[in-house]
């Protein structure tokens, strides 16, 4: 019977090891901390269940096939509820605009906006639904090993100006500015820049009209915890609180890994969900490829960090979204100082997630779990100390400034709260620079120039997750896996 280890237990490496292990692979994951999930880690305090993040579950579809290789159903494991709106963009002027995939309501709240506007957005939905079908269903689930391959998509990347930005595309439909703001800010939910992102995640509006927005019940660490689940039901062994230290290899094979405990293991494959650019420079040490692939990552351009602020608030918020986009005074110029200038600005535009309004088990009773992200540049743009007064500084404007615009009095019915910074997403993920969503997605690193699916020269190493092909997302992630799993079964069939 062939093995294979997968070093981390992200939903990339969590739904490689289920497809590998249906498909009769004896397969291990070895997991750094405590708890599976990776960056979907979660904490219970106070009562209040925290989840990390991914917060945001779009194309279910793409989770129910892991249950359905084994003719089980998500459900017994799972259960997603409808999210709408599916996110409720707030500017500082008091507008709102509830962004769903209910045609009625959405031409409703364009025309709020502009009703010039409703005939460019439907225009917008069919140039977004060409690029779902050529960047996603075509694309999303298939390695790209060599140049050729990259070749064959060409035609297709022409055809819809994928040289182009999601928000220039989304400009030339659409003239309200808050419209515009509204229709590109996705990118960010995937570690790219609205302004510099290849105009081929425009398929994203496509993906979420098509498929909705879902939230786990419990949290997204419920779906975490029902994937591993269906991996041990299928026979599969998940190994926690022990991080790989090393990558063993012999010539140009990877032969296993050792973990910081002392265990070893030898494998017929092994793949990686961990950072692309650490694996390599600090697991693959025995061999000269190791040094010489983190050489050439590190002179890549990677997505920004993040700084979360968790509180859980005494009181109920029916009135406030389940995910709130609540925008800056400023678009291009905040988006700009995160992602060139390494400006920590005095500005900022948050995501404000409150799942107790859709499930209110994540609270005691009479209480609300909350979350505000605010992307940053990372370590390697802005190295500053997060562990000191900066941390507590930058989440107590961000929760004066939620206050200020959402909630008055917050600060008044916080019951518990903590922060989580770039410098923790270096020290608890080894992500590179502290980056949340490895690679940034501009084109010259997409597809084939992205980390590939399997190593050029390791032949049994192989990658899952955020930093290969096809990018960062729940989606992207598990079509990472799908795209990876039919490597390594070819491989190893």
């Amino acid at each position: 019977m062939k093995s294979a280890i997968v070093i981390g237990s992200g939903f990339g490496g969590l739904a490689l090891a289920i497809r590998l292990q249906s498909a009769g692979i004896a397969t291990i994951i070895v997991e750094a901390r405590d708890r599976p999930g990776g960056r979907a880690y979660y904490w219970e305090r106070d009562g209040f269940v925290f989840d990390a993040g991914p917060t945001v579950i779009t194309d279910p579809n793409c989770l129910k096939e892991l249950w359905a290789l084994s003719g089980r159903d998500m459900a017994d494991d799972v259960t997603l509820t409808p999210v709408s709106p599916f996110y409720r963009l707030n500017w500082g002027d008091g507008t709102n605009f509830d962004y769903s995939n209910d045609d009625v309501s959405l031409k409703r709240e364009i025309t709020k906006l502009n009703p010039a506007d409703v005939a460019g957005y439907a225009r917008f939905l069919d140039y977004a639904a060409g690029v779902y079908r050529e960047g996603y269903e075509k694309l999303g689930h298939v390695a790209f090993l060599d140049f050729a391959s990259m070749l064959k998509a060409a035609p297709a990347l022409a055809k819809y100006q994928a040289w182009r930005s999601v928000y220039s595309i989304v400009s030339s439909y659409v003239q309200n500015e808050k419209l515009r703001e509204a229709l590109s800010f996705h990118t960010l939910l995937v570690g790219g820049n609205p302004m510099t992102t290849s105009s081929i995640y425009a398929l994203i509006h496509k993906l979420e009209k098509d498929g909705g927005v879902w939230f786990a019940q419990g949290g997204t660490n419920r779906l975490v915890a029902g994937m591993v689940a269906q991996f041990e039901r299928l026979g599969g062994t998940i190994r926690l609180g022990d991080p790989v230290v090393r990558i063993e290899s012999l010539g140009d094979r990877v032969t296993g890994v050792t973990t910081a405990s002392g265990w070893t293991a030898t494998t017929d494959a092994v793949a990686s969900n961990g950072d692309v650019t650490n694996t390599y420079a600090k697991l693959l040490t025995t061999s000269a490829v190791g040094a010489r692939r983190a050489k050439a990552l590190k002179r890549k351009r990677f997505s920004p960090s993040l700084f979360v602020v968790h509180f859980g608030v005494e009181g109920t918020f029916p009135d406030i979204a389940h995910h709130t986009i609540m925008f800056g005074p400023r678009y291009k110029g905040l988006l700009d100082d995160i992602y060139k200038n390494g400006v920590l600005s005095a500005d900022f535009s948050l995501y404000l997630h409150q799942p107790t309004v859709t499930d209110p088990s994540m609270a005691p009773p009479g209480h609300s779990t909350f979350y505000a992200l605010a992307p940053v540049p990372h370590l390697g743009k802005f190295p500053g100390d997060w562990d000191g007064d900066l941390g507590k500084d930058y989440a107590d404007r961000i929760l004066a400034e939620i206050e200020r615009r959402l909630i008055p009095g917050l600060r008044g019915k916080i019951r518990t709260r903590f922060h989580y910074t770039p410098m923790d997403f270096e020290r608890d993920l080894d992500a590179h620079l502290g980056s949340a969503f490895s690679l940034e997605p501009v084109l010259w690193q997409s597809a084939y120039f992205r980390v590939h699916n399997r190593d050029d020269d390791m032949k049994n190493l192989y990658f899952t997750g955020a930093g290969t092909h096809p990018g960062a997302g729940i989606p992207g992630v598990v079509g990472s896996a799908k795209a990876t799993a039919a490597l390594m079964l070819a491989d190893l069939g």
